[in-house]
């Protein structure tokens, strides 16, 4: 029997018994510091798709939206729940869980049915998962996010929804934090971030920060593109 420790092989006699064995692992366990004997792990907690938009589109139709005058932060929705979006609509049954977004119908806002290109990127994703909320977040010039983080956006949690993020409009000085560490998202890109771990967003530009976030059922079709 070899064990492998260290990048060392030790020679064990055959006879060994397991008593033994499990004895010399456990003094091992004891002798060694912990991260030595587990297998290094990659934390991802900010994966860019395999794929772009063009963010010259996006930002017309954003524009088109005649998108009013605001501070410090502001949301044009998109997709919503159905009865918020069309309110003859009834409003659904209490649910005992809204994070996984199955307690209500999902419905396409005015605002993105007159915006051809938009809706095509969302029906892209339509077309492999269930897309729920759809926003454009806007982040006023000299602006900051408070570092905090969303308990249910993130893919490790069992009965979540995931987030996407596509920014439309940024500037250099304007920098997303994730675990205090800066993620290099230019316009059309897509991005998959852990939102479940601490996040901010500091605009010290003069211009807005516009983002497309897109939030969806993370079904086999999405674990694939992110994991």
């Amino acid at each position: 029997m070899i064990i492998s420790l260290l990048n060392k092989q030790v020679n064990l006699p055959i006879q060994i018994s397991t008593e033994m064995f499990n004895l010399l692992v456990l003094k091992i366990d004891l002798i060694l510091p912990l991260e030595i004997l587990q297998e290094p792990t990659l934390k991802k907690d900010r994966i860019k798709l395999p794929f772009n938009f063009d963010a010259d589109l996006m930002y017309q139709e954003y524009n088109a939206l005649q998108p009013k005058y605001f501070e410090y932060y502001n949301v044009i929705q998109l997709r919503g729940p159905a009865h918020i979006i069309d309110t003859s609509l009834p409003v659904p049954p209490a649910a005992s869980d809204y994070a996984d977004g199955s307690w209500t119908d999902w419905l396409d806002a005015n605002e993105l049915t007159t915006s051809p290109y938009l809706k095509s990127v969302i029906d892209s994703f339509k077309e492999i998962t269930t897309v729920t909320l759809v926003r454009l977040l806007r982040l006023a010039p000299n602006s900051e996010v408070k570092e905090h983080n969303d308990p249910t956006l993130g893919l490790e949690i069992e009965k979540s929804v995931i987030r996407l993020t596509i920014p439309i409009v940024n500037n250099k000085d304007t920098t997303f934090y994730l675990n205090s560490t800066p993620v290099d998202m230019k316009p059309g890109e897509c991005w998959y971030l852990k939102l479940t771990d601490k996040h901010r967003v500091v605009n010290s530009g003069s211009t807005e920060r516009v983002n497309l976030t897109i939030d969806m059922i993370p079904n086999e079709n999405i674990r694939m593109l992110i994991e």
